[in-house]
């Protein structure tokens, strides 16, 4: 067997089908057969198994997947060790996050890294659906992704570093009669017209419990993802929404009271392949962002003196 082989078994683990493997490598879904092949001649019992119309690992084929992970760490540590040996330049670090997230993150993680010597980073935005974001850190070094206090973990095939656990507030416009409480409830909302998120994003939940609490439906008036658009809609009356306490540029027409009676608080978290942090360049970026998410932490302090 040899890292190729054990890197496409741990792709089928993941991705589910011969078909989504190639073309996750850019190669035919022949020469991941092929190379299948190839390393169950290695092997003496069976890796994989049919199951209906699709290629799944049996036990054994997941056992050595998972070890594929800590040889592909193993080989990326050694590659390290060596470009370290011979001087190397850490090199450009890919760093993906979701809209607000990068609004918040990536000015920060650009004034640090601009010093001499330093990592380069490249930065992407990928919005997507709560199940998706695992699947980045196939293409991006790190992937900020985000989830709610309730939803499950991420699974156990990245590694996750936790940055923010960021309480969800209401914003209201300034004028809005519940902008004098110094809380709200689910029942003190459920009445209003609601900006909400898309189908499958984390945010959804979050209504759904408010909703569950208030025992009624709500209006969902809006459906926008991006929370300075939201900050807009919402200064111009077009209903309330669920907006991040730390993490968003505070809109001069907005309240932001805090929900009582449900869990509303979503993970930031880095999500990355267990190699990646193998090279010193990824370790750096990761060490930055921390840094980044201490200082949004220490503003909840003028967060709240604002809401008094």
């Amino acid at each position: 067997m040899d890292e190729r082989q054990l890197r496409i078994l741990r792709e089928l683990g993941e991705l589910g089908s011969v078909s989504a493997v190639a073309e996750a490598l850019l190669v035919t879904p022949s020469a991941i057969s092929q190379q299948l092949r190839l390393l169950q001649r290695s092997v003496p019992v069976p890796l994989t198994e049919r199951q209906g119309r699709r290629l799944v690992l049996t036990d054994a084929g997941q056992a050595l997947a998972g070890a594929a992970v800590e040889v592909e760490a193993a080989l990326a540590r050694a590659r390290g060790a060596v470009e370290g040996f011979l001087g190397r330049p850490d090199g450009e670090v890919s760093v993906a996050a979701f809209h607000s997230a990068g609004a918040a993150f990536f000015p920060p993680l650009l004034r640090a890294l601009a010093a001499p010597g330093m990592p380069r980073v490249a930065l992407a935005d990928e919005d997507v659906p709560q199940e998706d974001f695992p699947r980045l850190t196939r293409e991006y070094d790190l992937v900020l992704a985000h989830r709610l206090d309730h939803t499950p973990p991420w699974p156990g095939t990245v590694t996750v570093t936790t940055l923010l656990r960021e309480p969800l507030d209401v914003a209201m416009p300034a004028g809005h009669p519940l902008a004098a409480k110094r809380s709200v409830a689910p029942k003190d909302v459920a009445e209003e017209p609601w900006i909400t998120v898309h189908d499958g994003f984390p945010v959804l939940a979050t209504i759904e419990a408010i909703a569950a609490a208030a025992e009624r439906r709500l209006h969902l008036a809006h459906r926008i993802n991006e929370f300075a658009v939201v900050a807009e809609a919402v200064a111009a009356g077009g209903g309330i929404a669920l907006m991040p306490r730390w993490t968003m540029r505070r809109h001069p027409d907005l309240v932001l009271r805090p929900l009582t009676g449900v869990r509303a608080r979503r993970h930031i978290d880095a999500l990355h392949r267990p190699e990646r942090t193998a090279r010193k360049a990824v370790r750096t970026v990761l060490t930055e962002l921390r840094r980044a998410a201490t200082l949004f932490q220490d503003r909840d302090d003028d967060a709240a003196g604002d809401r008094d």
